[in-house]
């Protein structure tokens, strides 16, 4: 069986998804789903790793430039902890700030507008810090 890898960039209103190659060696944007509850977010996800064989799920927690907590990082956290009690896989929590911002560059270089593109910027960020794990697992 192929198994992939799952990433999530948490938001209060949208939840940008990328998976992983079968191989774990390329992360791609997946999709954007709406976070209507956690429970509603939870169902979607367990979908999500059923159909797609995901064995690991890699969340992003943004911490800020000055190292420390803000209000978003303790609802990604809350997330975290709900997930984590919720699914029998292994969540792996990867710094991901500045994702958003490399992802709003990222797509600018390839001439892809942002302003009404916030769906492409969050799971394009998704994408980033699930290449930049899968990069650190290859080494």
């Amino acid at each position: 069986m192929v198994n992939r890898i799952l990433a999530i960039d948490y938001g209060e209103r949208k939840i940008g998804l990328a998976i992983s190659d079968p191989l774990c060696i390329i992360a791609k944007p997946y999709k954007t789903i709406t976070n209507n509850s956690q429970k509603d977010l939870l169902d979607n996800i367990k979908k999500i790793i059923k159909s797609k064989n995901i064995n690991k799920i890699v969340i992003g927690l943004p911490i800020t430039l000055k190292n420390t907590f803000s209000k978003q990082t303790h609802k990604v956290q809350e997330f975290i902890d709900y997930i984590s009690n919720s699914l029998d896989i292994e969540i792996i929590v990867v710094d991901e700030r500045l994702s958003s911002l490399e992802a709003k560059k990222s797509l600018i270089n390839q001439g892809i507008k942002t302003g009404h593109n916030k769906e492409d910027v969050d799971m394009t960020a998704a994408a980033l810090f699930l290449q930049n794990y899968l990069n650190y697992l290859e080494k």
